[in-house]
């Protein structure tokens, strides 16, 4: 079965803020999964994630632990994560969950 956006979003759920303690997913800042299917079954993943603000200072942990959450998915070759800061991150991104377990209503 083909690697499907769906794997890689849930394998992005263990990585979780530290400051928020809340996944990234569901903080909203994983924006964009691109799959390309290579040769034998394996896939090349590239995502556009963004942060709360520009200085956050867990990025290059988020950034990490994202890179390493991909690659742990069956089938993947490359994993790739290219910040980006355009949109820009609103609490609007976070999903009810999320807005539940920091108390925002």
């Amino acid at each position: 079965m083909p690697l499907q956006e769906d794997t890689v979003r849930e394998s992005l759920k263990k990585v979780i803020d530290p400051e928020l303690f809340v996944n990234i997913v569901d903080l909203g800042l994983v924006y964009e999964v691109y799959i390309t299917e290579k040769e034998n079954e394996k896939y090349d993943v590239k995502i556009d994630m963004t942060m709360t603000s520009p200085m956050c200072p867990a990025g290059p942990q988020l950034v990490a632990g994202a890179k390493a959450a991909i690659e742990e998915c069956e089938g993947v070759e490359t994993a790739e994560v290219k910040v980006v800061m355009d949109p820009p991150w609103t609490p609007d991104c976070m999903t009810d969950d999320a807005r539940d377990q920091l108390g925002i209503f």
